[in-house]
């Protein structure tokens, strides 16, 4: 008998995107989240469940156990600890770039550049490979406004259609990293539970390489 395989996923555009993948996995949930109160989703199979977690959060509970596999955003896994995580697949969904934007006429600064952002580890790696110090200012949303009311110079952003920046006056102006949400799975579960999580990637394989 097939061990509890417990899989992460966050609502909205990547549970949206994961589903076609799912399917092809022959794993279908009983309910729809955006309709449930439920954090644990049943599936067709009584030994596979569905976590329901901030997209931000999955790579920890994936880290910890409390998930063999996790769906997240390229973007979150450079944020994150890597301990006990493998990155197996890119699922080439939820597309986008992380960039740097400001505005397209900037103000004259005698300071060091302030940069706002809620990606630190990205933004601090990708000046520091440029050599360049900068003073980085920690936002969770809006980011658009900091360069609006002078609280920083520029910021370091999740860019899709470019639409936000543009309505807000600013413009892309490094790009960081393409973006797209990956497979991880946990270390010890990769090793235990190998042929129930292989059977899951080449599914998923089958379906991202048509």
């Amino acid at each position: 008998m097939s061990e509890q395989l417990t899989i992460a996923l966050s609502k909205g555009r990547i549970y949206k995107d994961t589903l076609p993948l799912l399917e092809a996995a022959n794993i279908i949930p009983q309910e729809d989240p955006s309709k449930s109160r439920k954090l644990i989703i049943p599936t067709n199979h009584d030994n596979v469940r569905l976590l329901i977690v901030r997209a931000t959060d999955a790579p920890t509970y994936v880290a910890h156990g409390a998930a063999d596999i996790g769906v997240a955003g390229k973007d979150v896994l450079m944020e994150a600890p890597t301990d006990n995580i493998y990155e197996l697949l890119d699922l080439h969904i939820a597309k986008c770039k992380l960039m740097v934007a400001g505005p397209e006429v900037e103000k004259p600064h005698g300071h060091r550049l302030k940069i706002a952002t809620k990606y630190i580890k990205s933004a601090r790696e990708y000046y520091a490979q440029k050599g360049q110090q900068v003073d980085l200012i920690k936002l969770y949303g809006s980011m658009e406004i900091a360069p609006l009311i002078d609280l920083a110079d520029r910021i370091v952003d999740l860019v899709d259609t470019g639409n936000t920046l543009k309505a807000n006056g600013l413009v892309p102006m490094e790009h960081i990293a393409d973006i797209s949400s990956r497979m991880i799975v946990n270390q010890h579960a990769y090793k235990t539970k190998f042929n129930q999580i292989n059977e899951i990637v080449q599914q998923f394989k089958s379906v991202i390489e048509k």
